[in-house]
């Protein structure tokens, strides 16, 4: 596992680098990403081998509770940061924090400036959840050959602008492989097929947490079932408290701290004596 100085000056390791993440390119090996917002997701994709996850930039330090070495990166929300100055300030926050990379979806004179600075800046293309009004739907993008060559052209204008990787959400995977073979990008398929440097999918599609899976992901848990398991068992265990306590029957003589019946009369004694 490569060890490196993050932008916080910390000497970590890293299931992955930026630079390893280049090399992947031809090399027709691919890595996975996750979503993870606490500590607690962020520790079980690392248990689980996932090389990278994306998150909120404001939760960085409690993905990096979780794990120290998947690759994070942190997204920067539209209304989260607006102006340059807040862009700015909000990607260096995060990064030394313990980010390796953030991902915007705004445009290129962002990831411009982001990469100027030498952050390492992931770009947004195909369907972009935010921007869907252009595309009027939810949809896959690229199924002509009209609309592919328009987005083979945003590919170069990130590539130029110095992102050095893009999420491609749900382009035609046909599509997807040739601009693949032809892009300098680390590509990132969310919905785009497997012929990418990096296979993403939500973490509450995987564990079968979402209310509707989307087409292009496949859950392999259900902890839906679990989740509603607990939230009954709790309702039960409080429910249980709250009888109990309306009965009288708690606290009962075991979960109460007693007093010696000498010492008890002896403070009876005491205030009987104060009140005369």
């Amino acid at each position: 596992m490569p060890r490196i100085f993050d932008f916080g000056g910390r000497e970590v390791e890293r299931s992955v680098t930026v630079a390893g993440l280049r090399a992947l390119k031809g090399s027709g090996r691919r890595v996975a990403q996750v979503t993870a917002e606490t500590a607690e997701e962020a520790a079980a994709a690392e248990a689980a081998g996932i090389e990278m996850v994306v998150c909120r930039a404001a939760n960085v330090p409690r993905v990096r509770e979780g794990s120290r070495r998947v690759f994070v990166t942190a997204a920067l929300g539209f209304a989260d940061a607006v102006t340059s100055d807040e862009i700015l300030r909000t990607a260096f926050s995060a990064i030394t924090a313990g980010a390796d990379a953030v991902i915007t979806g705004r445009g290129l004179d962002t990831v411009r400036m982001l990469a100027n600075e030498q952050i390492p800046v992931m770009g947004h293309l195909g369907f972009v959840p935010r921007k869907s009004t252009w595309v009027g739907g939810i949809r896959a993008v690229g199924k002509t050959s009209a609309e592919a060559l328009d987005l083979w052209e945003r590919f170069r204008r990130l590539e130029d602008a110095g992102a050095f990787a893009v999420e491609c959400e749900i382009i035609a995977a046909e599509v997807m492989a040739e601009i693949n073979r032809r892009t300098s990008l680390v590509t990132v398929s969310l919905g785009s097929g497997a012929e990418a440097d990096v296979v993403f999918l939500f973490t509450s599609d995987i564990c079968g947490e979402s209310a509707r899976l989307p087409r292009h992901a496949r859950a392999w848990g259900d902890l839906t079932v679990l989740q509603k398991a607990v939230r009954d068992a709790r309702v039960e265990a409080l429910s249980g408290f709250r009888n109990e306590v309306a009965g009288g029957s708690y606290p009962g003589n075991a979960e109460v701290a007693g007093i010696a019946q000498a010492e008890l009369d002896g403070f009876r004694e005491r205030l009987e004596s104060e009140r005369d």
